[in-house]
């Protein structure tokens, strides 16, 4: 399924977090955290602002974010991928 983002909405593939803890405890789903941590997958043109002049995102297709934990609209592709689509505001940092 191919998206494109409008405006300064930004599409994240979240990452997994560990199912294993450093003891060798084998978490369950219910027990894991949400991600905080994605790959940007896909970039709208920007936020317009009252002018009309498009401030193109800080992000672009490939790097690793942190978000908020509770950020974004999760959704589900027909393939059964797990995509989120948050605003660029949404997004904290850039993972150098």
């Amino acid at each position: 399924m191919k998206l494109q983002p409008l405006a300064d909405r930004i599409i994240v593939e979240p990452m997994g977090s560990e199912e294993v803890t450093k003891g060798g405890i084998v978490l369950p789903d219910t027990a894991k955290e949400k991600p905080q941590e994605g790959k940007v997958v896909a970039v709208g043109k920007g936020k317009v602002l009252d002018n009309g002049q498009v401030v193109a995102p800080d992000v672009k297709v490939g790097d690793v974010i942190l978000y908020g934990k509770y950020s974004g609209t999760e959704i589900k592709t027909k393939d059964g991928e797990t995509l989120l689509i948050l605003r660029e505001e949404e997004i904290l940092a850039i993972v150098k």
